[in-house]
């Protein structure tokens, strides 16, 4: 049994996308936001010890991290879908996305979005995460050029990964200076199992 603890407006999104490109059952566990902080609810602490989202329930286990997740999910249940075969330098390559996702291209645009609730206070920082952005941002789009998806000719669990900085680049209204990127982004969203996930997860304000 899978069981999704879904935060809305949150990374837990390609979690779903993930589960439904699999073609897996799941059952979803809706959490909103605090209107006012738009912090994860206390419940969700209840579930793991850091109270954040995603977190995914696989027979009785509770997993976080959605690089950890994906991985797992797609060695486990994924009958050879959305990966490389182990042992090739695609996978390789594969599993460096996973991690880069988060290890590396999002820390900026986190700092973006948490320095520019600060105003004027933040701009002595806003020179060095802009560039930053840029550095992260130009190579994503580097490795898009002339490609439909990141790794090997077909989509894997490294765009699904990936779509959330992607997503995040468009709330910032950066895409337009990475064009190989943008059309990317857009096919992640024009797939059928996206648009299904994002008809079950609910508001999602990155779209």
């Amino acid at each position: 049994m899978i069981r999704v603890h879904h935060l809305n407006n949150s990374r837990s999104q390609r979690i779903l996308w993930l589960l439904e490109e699999l073609g897996l059952p799941y059952e979803i566990v809706k959490y909103q936001r605090d209107a006012v902080t738009n912090l994860a609810p206390p419940e969700l602490e209840a579930v793991h010890p850091l109270g954040k989202s995603p977190m995914l329930e696989l027979d009785g286990e509770i997993l976080i991290e959605s690089g950890a997740i994906i991985e797992i999910l797609i060695n486990r249940l994924g009958s050879g879908r959305l990966a490389p075969a182990e042992g090739t330098r695609a996978h390789d390559e594969y599993l460096v996305w996973l991690h880069y996702g988060e290890g590396s291209a999002m820390l900026p645009l986190m700092l973006q979005l948490y320095t520019g609730r600060l105003g004027e206070g933040a701009a002595p920082l806003k020179p060095r995460i802009d560039s930053e952005i840029a550095r992260h941002l130009g190579y994503v789009e580097s490795c898009l050029v002339g490609k439909e998806w990141l790794v090997g000719g077909e989509l894997t669990g490294a765009d699904i990964q990936m779509s959330f900085v992607g997503e995040i680049a468009h709330v910032f209204g950066l895409l337009p200076n990475y064009p190989a990127m943008a059309e990317w982004v857009k096919r992640c969203h024009a797939r059928p199992a996206w648009q299904t996930a994002l008809a079950k997860g609910g508001t999602y304000s990155f779209a």
